[in-house]
């Protein structure tokens, strides 16, 4: 190939990703006043509202004035959730269920039902995490991964799709990771449900599609690392706190679960350094593994203060890790302050 056809391509290579960074940053913004007007007249269910992401679209929303369905594991903290809500001038019904349960499913449909007749947008961002080498992480750890991550996904978003055929319309919105597209060593697992779920949702919009279902929309939002509390409810094997680069803050997650479930769309990478790695992952698949996994290696092997292999709360709820933001990044940056004094 000639210097100028590769430096052609190269040229076109990066305007793809400039546009692609520019079309990540509308994406994070707050919804407009038009738009909170509409989702005050929606109901959302949100699995996962304890704490991290979802906790902080629960509240998001109870600015906007919508009806929400808070369920995770944690009834406490679900009541705290529920009553900024009310306060805020929302209404919040709390339902304590286990995603990867499908009979608490059930429940959860039965609840949103009860009190609000019907459901317009259903968020499954419940998540799991076994962090450490894989011959190292107990499989038991690594099937419950795929229990909560995966399973229940499935289970949760066929939950939501009965509901939304009987009603011919709804927006379904599993949060997923950019690691669904670039999986990271030291996450084999995780990576492992968040690129099934990305499959799943690519799947299930074209059957909807071809069966007539034209107003159910499927969406799959990929994170890069947020700095929530999956870090302190994490089952870590690594020998170190765990943590990762360059951590987005939760707020723009839930601007764009927002957005999105105002305006559906398929794959949405949230971010310019989800954006950037979505690019590269279909580009340069190969570099991007290697590049990543160089990444991982330095900042959940290498980096960080010592601390006890734990099973986190993978199985059971633990009281740390309550609110939206973890503070991962903040004590990253004092344990690197006193590393060099």
């Amino acid at each position: 190939m000639k210097v100028s056809s590769t430096l052609t391509i190269l040229k076109s290579l990066f305007i793809l990703c400039f546009i692609s960074v520019l079309t990540a940053s509308c994406t994070t913004w707050k919804v407009g006043a038009s738009g909170q007007k509409k989702i005050s007249a929606k109901t959302y269910v949100i699995i996962g509202a304890s704490s991290g992401m979802g906790r902080g679209i629960a509240q998001q929303l109870g600015k906007y004035k919508a009806n929400v369905v808070l369920a995770a594991r944690r009834t406490d903290l679900l009541e705290e959730v529920a009553d900024t809500i009310r306060k805020s001038g929302g209404n919040a019904v709390v339902v304590t269920m286990d995603i990867s349960k499908e009979e608490d499913l059930q429940r959860l449909k039965a609840a949103a039902l009860k009190e609000f007749s019907k459901v317009d947008v259903w968020i499954n961002m419940a998540g799991v995490t076994a962090i450490g080498r894989f011959w190292e992480v107990p499989i038991e750890d690594q099937m419950r991964v795929i229990d909560v991550n995966l399973k229940g996904f499935f289970y949760a978003s066929r939950t939501a799709v009965d509901l939304f055929i009987k009603q011919k319309e709804g927006v379904l919105i599993n949060v997923a990771s950019v690691m669904g597209e670039i999986p990271l060593a030291y996450q084999s697992g995780y990576s492992a449900t968040k690129a099934g779920i990305r499959s799943l949702d690519l799947a299930l919009s074209q059957e909807l599609r071809l069966n007539g279902y034209d107003k159910i929309k499927v969406v799959t939002i990929e994170p890069w690392a947020v700095d929530t509390p999956i870090w302190k409810h994490a089952a870590n094997y690594t020998g170190v706190e765990p943590k990762m680069a360059m951590m987005d803050e939760p707020q723009k997650i839930v601007n764009a679960v927002l957005r999105k479930s105002l305006r559906p769309k398929k794959i949405v990478p949230v971010g310019w350094k989800a954006q950037v790695s979505s690019f590269s992952a279909n580009v340069f698949p190969r570099l991007s593994e290697h590049l990543g996994g160089n990444m991982v290696e330095k900042y959940m092997i290498e980096t960080g203060p010592e601390t006890p292999n734990t099973k986190g709360s993978i199985y059971e709820p633990i009281p740390e890790g309550r609110g939206v933001d973890d503070g991962a990044k903040k004590r990253m940056k004092e344990y690197k302050k006193n590393k060099k004094k």
